[in-house]
């Protein structure tokens, strides 16, 4: 039985044969869709109670599962039922099935959520096996089933249905189940850590905390136009200044509404946390055992593949200085550099192509975008950034012109970001007036200083570590997915025909 040969009598389309099927279940078993039916277990449950039994063998006892039907052999006789938790198979013959349930087998198609209730057995290939003896239709279902073996196999129609994705392909159906217990070990390592996890607003009248493009909403009651979250960190920051606690983070959702490719999107989820009386060394250890206990978790080991690269999240992770690295692959010495002009033409005489305008550390940092970057396959952390382009870190003592920042890079991605954080409140308010300045040169006119933030950190905040990390691109590593999009449950999608 399938979705291409109907019963005699029937229309040869596949929805319109369902459709006839539900009106015939109507009229011969009643409710279709019962709001109560209870199983014993499910197929997991099952699987494990009875790992142990013989081929051949009934065990007497009477169970009840559910699921959706994936499979139908012989006329109904042998079904696969699935659950979320895995298959057993399902065995209707008149030996062991009363005829009122046999009866339903013609108007069972695949995708349809079914519940039985019979005797646990194993078959003489070993497959367990539920002799039914009472068949329930739980849910008629109106559409087919994805083709079993090839699944969805348009890409942007996996993306819009993700429901029919995960219907028919166990890979994807695992890499979700695989983030859910990736988010939820970061929590529970965040907490084993001592921290603790405050929720900040989504909608903020002020938008800081990044330099991001925002999107934009109107609040009807207090007539106010707002914006979502482009990050929590002031937030943040002002519970370390209320002494709620030392150690404080949000898995958090952040809107930037900026581009999309296989490593962006514009709402994904961040980690970020606080962590008074820390330093940037402090976070780097922190992000070590984080990656090792996450890659542990779904593994069993800290040496994990992607794609065809092997990666190994076991710390502690290289250091890399900025400028050692740009003088590792360029041969420029940018310390030796003392002006902006003398880094422009060093670079241009390297064969980069440098703006007659940047700065010493902006000519430095494109330079590692350009040339280094792309080399750092297993986790790195990357130190010393230009202050230039880091104006809340505080500085590296002894070198003025570089902070104590990192970035982790693997798989020459940038997975997290985090600093020795800036709390003198005069310097604070100095750089965040020049940020302001540059924001509004580049014409973003909207753009305003978070004066609130400013007060807070005015009343005092501790020296502290700060940390941010892409949670979906850590998860795309350690799920192997090749885009964004495969580790997001329901990613945005244009409208249909555009």
């Amino acid at each position: 039985m399938n979705d291409k040969t109907p019963e005699p009598g029937l229309s040869s389309d596949v929805t319109e044969v369902r459709a006839q099927k539900l009106a015939k279940l109507r009229e011969t078993v009643g409710e279709v869709y019962p709001a109560h039916f209870h199983r014993t277990m499910t197929n997991q449950e099952l699987a494990e109670k009875y790992a142990d039994i013989e081929p051949d063998t009934l065990t007497g006892d009477i169970i009840t599962v559910a699921g959706r039907v994936y499979s139908s052999r012989n006329s109904g006789m042998f079904m696969d039922l699935h659950d979320a938790s895995g298959k057993v198979q399902i065995f209707s013959h008149k030996d062991t099935t009363p005829e009122e349930a046999r009866a339903l087998l013609p108007l069972i198609d695949m995708g349809d959520i079914i519940g039985v209730t019979g005797e646990v057995r194993r078959t003489k290939r070993g497959e367990l096996t539920v002799n039914a003896h009472e068949i329930t239709m739980l849910t008629k279902a109106l559409l087919p089933m994805p083709e079993k073996w090839h699944g969805v196999s348009d890409v942007e129609l996996r993306y819009r249905k993700r429901h029919l994705d995960i219907l028919s392909n166990e890979d994807s159906k695992l890499r979700f189940q695989q983030r859910s217990k990736i988010v939820s070990g970061i929590r529970r390592f965040m907490e084993d850590e001592g921290f603790m996890e405050i929720e900040t607003p989504m909608l903020h009248s002020v938008y800081g905390g990044a330099t991001a493009e925002p999107f934009k909403t109107h609040h009807n009651t207090l007539k106010l136009d707002m914006y979502l979250r482009i990050a929590p960190e002031l937030y943040l920051k002002r519970a370390l200044v209320s002494g709620l606690t030392d150690k404080v983070f949000e898995v958090n959702r952040n809107f930037r509404n900026e581009g999309v490719s296989t490593r962006h999107n514009p709402e994904f989820t961040m980690l970020e946390c606080y962590w008074a009386y820390a330093d940037y060394e402090d976070i780097m250890g922190l992000v070590e055992r984080l990656f090792e206990k996450l890659a542990i978790s779904i593994h069993g080991t800290t040496e994990i593949a992607y794609g065809d690269k092997e990666l190994s999240f076991k710390g502690p992770f290289r250091r890399l200085p900025m400028p050692d690295a740009v003088k590792q692959a360029t041969g420029i010495d940018f310390r030796a550099i003392d002006t902006d002009e003398a880094a422009r033409a060093a670079s241009k005489a390297a064969g980069f192509e440098i703006e007659d305008d940047w700065t010493w550390g902006e000519c430095l940092a494109f330079i590692f975008e350009e040339k280094v970057e792309s080399t750092l396959i297993q986790p790195t952390h990357v130190t010393h950034f230009p202050k230039d382009i880091s104006p809340f870190a505080k500085e590296v003592p002894g070198e003025p012109r570089l902070v104590e920042r990192f970035e982790t890079y693997c798989n020459a991605w940038e997975l997290g970001n985090a600093f020795s954080e800036l709390n003198d409140p005069e310097e604070q308010r100095k750089r965040m007036v020049e940020q302001l300045e540059q924001a509004h040169a580049r014409g973003e006119v909207e753009k305003q200083l978070d004066d609130e933030f400013l007060d807070a950190i005015d009343q005092g905040m501790p020296p502290a570590g700060g940390l941010g990390i892409g949670v979906d691109r850590l998860i795309m590593l350690l799920t192997n997915a090749p885009s964004i999009r495969d580790v997001i449950l329901f990613p945005a999608r244009k409208n249909r025909g555009e």
